[in-house]
């Protein structure tokens, strides 16, 4: 018999499988960083890719929009690198007045003066401004045109008076995008509620009935038309410069990119892969994950990661087991609760989140339609009652989801066991 830790909530689970049935445990791969955090931060900005250093691109006299993430993506670490953009404005003779920091909300709410110094840091915060984007304040915002894809493209209008618009953020999977990062920035970053909604139902085939396009996954990016429209948008802004950082599994800045914001984006993605894509060379009968513990599994909603993550392990009818505490129940908005309770149908929902798309209505759609192909199980504290609807099994043990799975399926199940399936993505090799 193999054991394996699982992380569940603030605690652990002790997992016990004979060792015969384990195709192997999914984790993320060894990827050694040497340098300090600092370190990595000059390292890019010193040797940027497609481009001349960012003090090189601007001149005494210039403005420009430096666009930062928001409170929700605080894993970016904005405060241990942002001051180092700064000082290349500087070097560069951009004077602290002449740089507008934008934070790119998207759609999401504005933030409070405590979160605004998390970001930018307490030195920075003393000498520059922050300003929430609004994709509701239709004044504040400016067509630029449309893409292929027909998204009428409005961005933030003070980003398109400065000079020079710098981009700074993240990368990592992500489920519409491929990745998030890059051009994200712009599109949802800065963009109007209405290009946002149009560009992420594009996650949509194009007939009711036919559900998700599989081309809108996590790492793909080739083909995938929510991604595509994002550059196309990202194109009318022609931003400066782009600074990226990767997020070693210990949750500091492990890895950092910058230059041209097409070229060093997909480089950074390659590093993304390197870290956190596992190669697999077939898929299992049963798949074991958990997201990690607290805050990963805090609730329902964050649990979408992992059971995205998870499935792309499981041949089509296995089963996925999910180690998710939702110490505050389903979390989300009313629009994820409303796709996972009030409909008993894929059918229904798809026609709910065609009316009036939304991010949250989108992960209550995918929670049902991957339940709908495959056997869900989550160890949980959840409510059973509240997922009865979407064919999700609610159990208090991890082994009451072994014997009900071993029950319908029989014990000698080919498994994977994901340790830190919230940012593991397991990529079929055939």
């Amino acid at each position: 018999m193999k054991n394996i830790k699982l992380n569940y909530g603030r605690d652990s689970i002790n997992l016990s499988l004979d060792e015969k049935n384990i195709l192997g445990a999914i984790e993320g791969n060894e990827f050694k960083v040497s340098k300090s955090e600092d370190e990595i931060i000059l390292d890019a900005l010193h040797n940027p890719i497609g481009s001349p250093r960012l003090k090189e691109l601007v001149h005494t006299g210039e403005t420009v929009c430096l666009i930062i993430p928001d409170i929700t993506r605080a894993w970016q670490r904005t405060d241990k690198f942002l001051y180092r953009l700064v000082e290349e404005l500087n070097t560069g003779g951009v004077k602290d007045e002449d740089i507008t920091i934008i934070s790119a909300a998207g759609s999401h709410r504005k933030q409070t003066k405590e979160e605004h110094e998390k970001l930018l840091g307490k030195e920075l915060s003393k000498r520059l401004c922050i300003i929430d984007h609004d994709s509701f304040d239709k004044e504040n915002l400016a067509y630029v045109g449309e893409t292929t894809y027909g998204t009428p493209v409005l961005v933030n209008r003070k980003a398109l008076k400065c000079d020079h618009i710098v981009l700074a953020g993240g990368i990592v999977y992500h489920f519409l995008a491929g990745y998030a990062g890059g051009r994200k920035s712009i599109l949802p970053g800065i963009c109007s509620y209405e290009t946002i909604m149009h560009n992420h139902s594009l996650c949509l085939k194009e007939n009711l009935g036919e559900g998700k396009n599989p081309d809108v996954a996590s790492s793909k990016l080739k083909g995938n038309p929510v991604h595509e429209d994002m550059m196309q948008a990202a194109a009318f802004l022609r931003p400066t410069f782009m600074f990226n950082v990767i997020a070693g599994h210990n949750g500091k800045i492990a890895a950092a990119v910058s230059g041209n914001y097409v070229e060093a984006f997909y480089e950074g993605c390659k590093i993304v892969d390197t870290m956190d894509g596992v190669t697999i060379t077939e898929k299992a009968e049963l798949v074991i994950a958990t997201a990690g513990g607290f805050p990963k599994d805090i609730n329902f909603y964050q649990s979408i990661k992992t059971i995205l993550n998870a499935k792309e392990a499981v041949s089509e009818g296995g089963t996925i087991i999910i180690l998710s505490q939702c110490s505050e129940g389903l979390g989300g908005n009313e629009d994820v609760q409303n796709m996972i309770l009030n409909y008993d149908n894929l059918l229904d929902r798809e026609k709910e989140l065609r009316r009036e798309y939304s991010i949250s209505k989108d992960v209550g759609y995918i929670f049902c339609e991957i339940a709908d192909k495959y056997n869900v199980i989550f160890v949980s504290d959840l409510d059973p009652e509240l997922v009865k609807k979407a064919n999700i099994t609610v159990v208090k043990t991890l082994d009451e989801a072994l014997q009900l799975t071993w029950n319908r399926k029989g014990k000698d199940l080919r498994t994977y066991v994901m340790t830190a399936a919230a940012s593991t993505f397991p990529k079929m090799v055939y």
